[in-house]
C-alpha cells in the first residue's frame, strides 16, 4: 500500500518537491497524485502538506510537521558495527561514512552528514542490524548571543 492523496489537495506542489523517489506529479493548483509503483511509504509528503491531503499505507490523514522538527538518527558508536547499512537504506544520501576511525578504533563510522536533506523517514534505524540508530527530535541549540543575553 502506498501513500495516498485525497481532494484536500490544492496543488501547492510541497509534496512533490520533497519525494525522493518521484512518485509524485500533478499540475500547479491542481491535484496531484502519487504514482503506487513508485511510493517508498517514507512519510515525507504527508509531514510537508500544508492541507492535510495525505493518507498513510493505512489509510489515517498525515500531519503536517515542521521540518526543522522532523525526527533525525541519532547513531551510538559504541554499538554500531559500521557496516554501512544505514547509508545504502537511505534514499536521500544524508548519511556517509566517516573518513576518520572511531575513537581508538580502525573503522570509520556512520554520521548524519548532511541534517537538512534529511527527510526522516527512519529507513536507517529500520534497517540497522545493531538497532545502534534511534530516531530523535532534533535538539535546539541556543546562540551563544542569545545565551549571553539571557543570562
Amino acid at each position: 500500500m502506498s501513500y495516498t492523496i485525497t481532494e484536500k489537495c490544492n496543488g501547492c506542489g510541497a509534496c512533490m518537491r520533497v519525494c525522493p523517489a518521484g512518485a509524485i506529479s500533478g499540475e500547479k493548483k491542481k491535484p496531484h497524485k502519487i504514482e503506487v509503483n513508485l511510493c517508498i511509504e517514507c512519510g515525507a509528503c504527508g509531514r510537508v502538506c500544508p492541507q492535510g491531503g495525505i493518507l498513510d499505507a493505512e489509510g489515517v490523514s498525515c500531519a503536517m510537521i515542521k521540518r526543522s522538527e522532523w525526527l533525525k538518527p541519532e547513531i551510538t558508536l559504541e554499538t554500531c558495527l559500521a557496516c554501512g547499512i544505514c547509508i545504502d537504506a537511505c534514499p536521500v544520501g544524508c548519511l556517509a561514512m566517516s573518513e576518520q576511525p572511531r575513537d581508538k578504533g580502525v573503522d570509520a563510522y556512520p554520521y548524519l552528514k548532511d541534517a537538512k536533506t534529511c527527510i526522516g523517514c527512519g529507513f536507517c534505524s529500520v534497517e540497522c542490524p545493531a538497532d545502534a540508530i534511534v530516531m530523535q527530535k532534533p535538539v535546539k541549540t541556543q546562540n551563544v548571543t542569545d545565551a549571553k543575553e539571557s543570562a
